[in-house]
């Protein structure tokens, strides 16, 4: 028999061929349903053979088969890296509805850091379909509570919206975005209290050390705008599997 832990890969692989066509159509205003998928260079409809992750952008060398535009790397890396969180999460969630939460949670921060790097915005499709996904799942879960679900929606969305409330007013500019509001709301949802608070300290670390990189890299400024929903995507993937590891850790530093 295949193991579960290898089917749940493959089910990642096909999940992450969707991503890329979230990432791609999302921030065009296209539907991710219709036209099925196609070249977006000769819009050329793309074979079910020549659709097989990552193995046909490998054998089709990184081309499209009819005009031989190139296919970005991006295709490849999503589905590859959605397949291994996916079994990663698969082996560390007690139960189906966790496993569920996390897998939705590592597919949806993917995609919203692709989304953020590129076109600098966090579609609404994704993070507050996430907020309902995390509300829901909550009430199966084994891990965190219903109560600690809602908390950390509202933690996450409130918190930072008052932070960015607050800095718009002291310096007259826009700070955040609402869309890292609503992120923050769905990593809470999906991740607890203590989680999406982990989240953003894990986000607030890694955006100020690359932000002072490339200061020192005489590549950006102290006012240079970084994409902030790349280091929560990032922060609430790590806290996912390691918050439980770095609150040990916290609070062994303090004894």
């Amino acid at each position: 028999m295949i193991p579960t832990a290898v089917v749940v890969g493959l089910f990642g692989l096909v999940a992450g061929s969707f991503l890329n066509v979230v990432i791609h159509r999302l921030p065009r205003g296209e539907s991710v349903a219709f036209p099925g998928s196609h070249c977006p260079a000769c819009g050329a409809p793309i074979r079910p053979y020549d659709n097989v992750p990552v193995l046909s952008w490998l054998f089709l060398r990184g081309r499209c088969r009819v005009c031989r535009a190139p296919i970005s790397v991006r295709y490849p890396v999503v589905e590859l890296t959605n397949a291994v969180l996916w079994v990663a999460v698969f082996l560390r969630a007690p139960g189906w509805a966790d496993f569920a939460s996390g897998a939705f949670l590592c597919s949806a921060c993917l995609a919203l850091l692709a989304i953020d790097a590129e076109f600098r915005i966090l579609p609404d499709r994704i993070t507050l379909t996430g907020i309902v996904v995390g509300l829901a799942l909550s009430f199966f879960s084994r891990v965190r509570s219903p109560v600690s679900s809602f908390a950390g929606a509202a933690i996450g969305a409130g918190g930072l919206w008052l932070v960015a409330f607050l800095y718009e007013k002291w310096k007259k500019v826009e700070g955040m975005g609402l869309g890292d509001v609503k992120m923050l709301g769905m990593i809470g949802a999906l991740l607890g209290a203590s989680g999406v608070i982990i989240a953003v300290l894990l986000a607030s670390v890694s955006g100020s050390l690359v932000g002072l990189a490339l200061v020192l890299a005489r590549r950006g400024s102290l006012q240079t705008a970084l994409p902030f929903g790349v280091f929560l995507a990032l922060g609430a993937v790590a806290a996912f599997f390691w918050a439980p590891l770095l609150i040990e850790l916290y609070r062994g530093g303090f004894r």
